[in-house]
């Protein structure tokens, strides 16, 4: 029997180092992102007096939502969310867990719908061959991109609720 508990521990090992890894290129997008800002920015301006980097806006606004959703993960495995225990304050800590779980589950199901729409648009902007307006950049891509995120956001959200309930958070 220790087998399967070896291997839940592995499985949840690798939920937890993948979430840290999606945080950290996450991070690096956002790095680079604000480097072409600061390129852009500055070869606009009166020293250089150039046109900047063609299709900033459009890279900014590509980036930071994958980001947003690349950051989701590791903020639900860290308890990093906002949670308000107003009226749960004098409730036992295995009350609380049990609460705190089923918001897990709750915000999982949110993400999921979230995951399946993003899909849905995702679909639809590659059917009609919608591009960016500068770069021509294919638009379903950052949309597959946070469709698949918000899933692995849905996944920990299941994986917090089932620690959460066995009192490992």
């Amino acid at each position: 029997m220790s087998g399967v508990g070896e291997a839940d521990a592995t499985r949840e090992r690798g939920i937890d180092a993948l979430v840290k890894w999606v945080a950290l290129a996450g991070g690096a997008l956002l790095v680079a992102v604000a480097a072409m800002v600061v390129v852009s920015v500055t070869l606009r301006s009166n020293l250089f007096g150039m046109a900047g980097v063609p299709g900033d806006f459009e890279l900014v606004q590509m980036i930071t939502a994958i980001c947003a959703f690349a950051f989701l993960p590791l903020c639900q495995l860290r308890r990093g969310n906002i949670f308000v225990d107003t009226f749960t304050m004098k409730f036992s800590a295995r009350i609380n867990q049990l609460i705190d779980a089923t918001w897990d589950v709750v915000y999982g199901l949110a993400m999921v719908l979230i995951a399946w729409r993003l899909g849905v648009g995702a679909i639809s902007a590659y059917a009609s061959g919608e591009n960016s307006m500068v770069l021509r950049f294919p638009a379903f891509w950052p949309v597959v991109i946070c469709s698949v995120l918000a899933g692995l956001v849905a996944v920990v959200c299941f994986v917090t609720a089932v620690r959460r309930t066995k009192g490992q958070q």
